[in-house]
């Protein structure tokens, strides 16, 4: 018969990694993904950093695990999208990417990511990426490619430089200026002029594509 480990024992285990998955995102933050190394991860969680290699198999481990509990699309897949659809998807469309376009803006980690993703190769950043193709391509093929039908690599190449614009406005915002083609993305009136425009682009989209 199999000994369960007792709850302390669980909760512990829980704590200790919340701990090593809160020290890679306030060193993100404040030094940079070039200071993310065990022995300052350790040190800023206060945990000893072997339980790095106990609970996480190692450093990829841990990246995996944090890159995946910050990142948006990542967590999206089509067991969130509603059991009926009658529109298309239109509806989940503007949602997810008004979505995005607000978790990224207060995700500041998720940003670091982001920029870090686009300036260094790395096994879990591809992961990332890869994670996000796969989720996205499950919702393509469980909702737009059956409504568009021949125009479906059209609709994704909407979606793509949507999606793309979407993070670089969110992330032009946080670094050497918020106004953008006179829009202001840190305020809710730049912002809500935004989610007009996504709302705007995917009723046309979905008119006349």
């Amino acid at each position: 018969m199999e000994r369960k480990a007792p709850a302390g024992n669980v909760r512990n285990k829980e704590r200790s990694k919340k701990k090593f998955l809160d020290a890679v995102g306030k060193i993100l933050k404040t030094k940079g993904y070039a200071a993310l190394k065990v022995n300052d991860i350790a040190a800023t969680a206060g945990v000893d950093k072997k339980m790095i290699y106990t609970y996480f198999g190692g450093m990829d481990g841990l990246m995996d695990e944090y890159i995946r509990s910050q990142d948006y699309w990542s967590n999206v897949s089509d067991d969130n999208l509603p059991k009926e659809i009658t529109d298309g998807g239109k509806t989940i469309a503007k949602e997810m990417l008004i979505s995005q376009f607000d978790h990224v803006f207060k995700n500041k980690e998720l940003q670091k990511l982001l920029l870090w993703r686009l300036s260094e190769e790395r096994k879990s950043l591809r992961k990332l990426t890869d994670n996000q193709e796969m989720n996205g391509e499950a919702l393509f093929s469980a909702v737009a490619d059956r409504h568009f039908d021949q125009n479906s690599k059209k609709f994704r190449a909407i979606m793509a430089i949507m999606i793309s614009g979407l993070y670089y406005l969110d992330i032009y915002s946080t670094v050497n200026g918020s106004v953008f083609c006179g829009l202001d993305m840190k305020t809710d009136e730049g912002r809500n002029e935004v989610k007009q425009a996504i709302s705007f682009l995917m009723e046309q989209t979905y008119d006349h594509l």
